[in-house]
């Protein structure tokens, strides 16, 4: 099945830079599968995209990226439903409780190595088969590095070391795709308004111990990049962006 349509697979679809960059896609005409845990969530993007014409569609696939057999479920739906894929952003990504390291538990630190750099692991796997084996050849897979893939905040270490190992593994599918005509970057967001950074507006944990609050960027400056490096041809690539609040803490942090 050939599809000359646009198919894009967003994890963490369900809220925050997954919702702002799932509807962004579709406004420009890609059919999006929309991955994430929460199915009413991933229904709320699906609706919030509007009528479709009828040539770009939005598919909720609820799934524990973490889980094998589920991220092929997953690749398996989408080749089903759209005969391709030409871009996979793998976004979805969890933190842990901001403690002292050695206070975490194993259970915490597990979880957030599972979303984090397995899933997306397991999701790019799945990504490149089909990109490989499709016509016309190729696609593009995009990964969330955050800030944290270059300086940690405070009590981070879960969520700073998978992101961290999220540049080498963006640097080796990079490498190793580059001759079937697979393009992968990596986008590095500081601040975006959302959800899970509401609490930076009342004061976060700084390097010097204070508590200090941090500006943000309106959400859909992260969507708009993303879409940049997207509609790139596959003889360029972006390999790394970093988009964030001009003033928040990262030059200089600590």
């Amino acid at each position: 099945m050939t599809n000359t349509k646009k198919v894009a697979l967003v994890t963490g679809a369900g809220s925050g830079i997954g919702r702002a960059t799932s509807l962004a896609l579709h406004a420009a005409g890609y059919s999006v599968v929309l991955a994430g845990r929460r199915a009413e969530e991933l229904e709320k993007t699906a609706a919030a995209a509007g009528e479709s014409d009828g040539a770009a569609q939005m598919l909720p696939f609820p799934v524990d990226i973490g889980n094998p057999d589920q991220v092929k479920a997953l690749f398996a739906k989408t080749e089903e439903t759209f005969g391709r894929l030409d871009l996979l952003f793998n976004n979805a990504g969890m933190g842990a409780p901001a403690i002292p390291m050695e206070e975490l538990s194993y259970e915490q630190w597990s979880a957030v190595v599972a979303v984090n750099l397995t899933g997306a692991f397991l999701c790019a796997q799945q990504a490149i088969r089909m990109m490989k084996a499709q016509s016309p050849r190729g696609g593009r897979i995009i990964n969330n590095g955050s800030i944290s893939a270059h300086t940690p905040r405070p009590h981070s270490a879960p969520y700073t070391a998978t992101k961290h190992a999220i540049t080498g593994l963006t640097k080796s599918i990079s490498l190793d795709c580059r001759q079937f005509d697979i393009c992968c970057g990596q986008i590095d967001i500081g601040n975006a308004a959302t959800e899970m950074t509401q609490r930076m507006t009342a004061g976060v944990l700084q390097a010097n111990g204070v508590l200090a609050p941090e500006p943000r960027m309106d959400v859909q400056n992260v969507a708009d990049a993303v879409l940049y490096m997207a509609g790139l041809p596959l003889s360029s690539n972006v390999l790394f962006m970093t988009v964030m609040a001009n003033t928040m803490p990262f030059v200089g942090r600590g």
